[in-house]
């Protein structure tokens, strides 16, 4: 142990705690790109129809029909995308569990062959190979993770993503409308709101992401910030043109 920590540099969280945070349970992942997207579609959608000179009513009934548009759209995508996938793994899992079944020692030597390829002394790796395969769901667990790069125990849940996805988009398109529902009557507060709100969500996934949180944030920043100034400037452009 005192070679490791006076030769070696530890990352911190190996060195404090050797833990990991949670990569697979299919909440993150939705729950940002929903969040991100709902503050950057509806702050878009709102300032392309604010460009073209219409009356705030329209402005706010937009923004809120965006909201629950995209937030529907958004739950039903993930759902589906996440129960496609789920569903795919399970029929290869399945698979797998029948060949176990039918050609265990085939398989057995599958796995021997390769821990040797990975530096295992061929006959540690037989034996090895041999006791883990004593148990076939053991077995199903390892050949999964090993050919298939998969957890058997961890799937993402289509519920957990759907949920994270229709709140997460949710509650990031409400920022650019509140102000409206608050009682303010130009665009400006809305367009302030949002981009505060993005570049608090980009610095909250830094957090997560271990990376930058002044980068994060200025990078949704600038991208919310850019989607919203040309939708404005198309809707002027065709408020223009059809009131013409």
């Amino acid at each position: 142990m005192s070679i490791i920590e006076t030769d070696a540099v530890l990352h911190e969280a190996h060195r404090d705690n050797h833990t990991h945070r949670d990569v697979n349970g299919g909440w993150l992942r939705p729950a940002v790109f929903g969040a991100m997207d709902g503050l950057v579609s509806n702050l878009a959608l709102m300032t392309g129809v604010a460009g073209g000179s219409v009356s705030q009513q329209t402005i706010v009934i937009t923004g809120l029909a965006g909201l629950a548009a995209g937030a529907f759209s958004m739950a039903a995508g993930e759902y589906t995308s996440v129960a496609s996938q789920r569903e795919l793994v399970e029929a290869e899992l399945d698979v797998e569990r029948r060949e176990l079944r039918k050609h265990p020692k085939d398989e057995e030597r599958e796995l021997a062959e390769l821990y040797e390829s990975r530096g295992v002394e061929p006959r540690l790796a037989r034996e090895v190979a041999r006791q883990l395969s004593r148990d076939p769901e053991q077995a199903l667990e390892i050949h999964a993770r090993e050919e298939l790069g998969i957890d058997p125990g961890d799937l993402p849940s289509p519920l957990v993503a759907a949920v994270s996805s229709f709140g997460a988009f949710a509650l990031g398109a409400l920022l650019p409308v509140l102000p409206y529902l608050l009682g303010a009557s130009a665009l400006w507060p809305a367009v302030l709101l949002a981009l505060v709100g993005l570049f608090a969500c980009g610095a909250v996934v830094a957090r997560v992401t271990a990376r930058s949180w002044l980068y994060s944030g200025l990078r949704q920043l600038v991208l919310g910030g850019a989607a919203a100034a040309i939708t404005y400037g198309l809707g002027t452009l065709f408020g223009v043109a059809v009131g013409s």
